[in-house]
């Protein structure tokens, strides 16, 4: 896990890092009592081999799929130690309502960020929305899209699906449409192994690859019937990115163990996740 010329052995280095993130949950679960905001509970947590995690396909016949132990070089398919998801406590101590004109959308931000409309990407449906969110500083963090038409996923070659892992899974109430590749909704971070660990932050209802890997992690909810998809975070689908392309908006990440740390203990997440699940949605 030092570079990425060398293959991840998962006996050992993976035991190690589930017992760090066990760590880092339990000092997050303790100060989260004393949180003024969103209170995350136990259903909260990423169950290993369930659907609700986002990591396991439905079959055809809609039962779930058990993804196939993870081997040299390849990632586990949920949260390293697989009982729980860390649970971030927000730092931002005031916090404003943002609600659009027409009352169809309205999610809360800390009181010093920025949230500003802008025109909907073209194709959007009629009455789509886009809104960008920037922190007090001006620095881009997430866009909320609605109307949004059907996107088919992105190809994805034999050999080519790269090990991904959920670290974080939390349920979401927004409306959505299911049916098979889909999944309860889940606002989300979820890391695939490139030449770094690159993350994303989002919300999504849509089945992430089977046995644990992947081409692209949509970052979006498939609406309901002729209402379009919903798409809340800082990219609408993450890959793992080549060399010379850019990363950002989404993160990266030197090793598995620094981007647990990020979503356990880094303030923007925190903060992020507040505001992911404070989403509320009228169509």
């Amino acid at each position: 896990m030092e570079g990425m010329t060398k293959p991840i052995t998962v006996a050992g280095r993976i035991a190690a890092l589930a017992a760090a993130v066990v760590v880092l949950v339990a000092g997050t679960t303790a100060c989260t009592a004393q949180n003024k905001g969103p209170q995350v509970s136990d259903t909260a947590t990423a169950r290993p081999n369930s659907s609700e995690s986002g990591t396991v396909p439905a079959s055809p016949s809609g039962e779930s799929t058990t993804p196939a132990p993870p081997s040299g070089g390849s990632l586990p398919s949920t949260a390293p130690g697989g009982s729980a998801s860390p649970e971030a406590v927000p730092t931002a101590l005031s916090w404003k309502t943002y609600t659009d004109p027409a009352k169809s959308v309205s999610f809360e931000v800390p009181q010093e960020w920025i949230v500003q409309s802008v025109a909907p990407d073209a194709g959007s449906l009629p009455g789509a929305l886009k809104v960008e969110v920037k922190d007090a500083a001006g620095r881009y963090v997430a866009t909320l899209q609605t109307g949004l038409p059907a996107a088919a996923p992105a190809d994805c070659p034999v050999g080519q699906a790269k090990p991904y892992v959920v670290i974080s899974s939390v349920p979401l109430d927004v409306p959505h449409s299911g049916g098979s590749g889909t999944i309860e909704p889940r606002v989300v971070f979820r890391v695939i192994q490139g030449y770094k660990f690159f993350g994303s932050f989002g919300i999504t209802n849509v089945v992430a690859g089977a046995d644990g890997q992947s081409c692209e992690l949509r970052n979006r909810v498939q609406g309901p019937a002729g209402k379009g998809d919903i798409a809340f975070g800082d990219v609408t689908a993450l890959h793992a990115f080549a060399v010379d392309e850019k990363v950002a908006p989404a993160k990266s990440f030197d090793t598995l163990d620094l981007a647990a740390k990020y979503v356990a203990h880094g303030a923007e997440f925190a903060n992020v996740q507040r505001m992911l699940l404070s989403l509320k949605v009228n169509l």
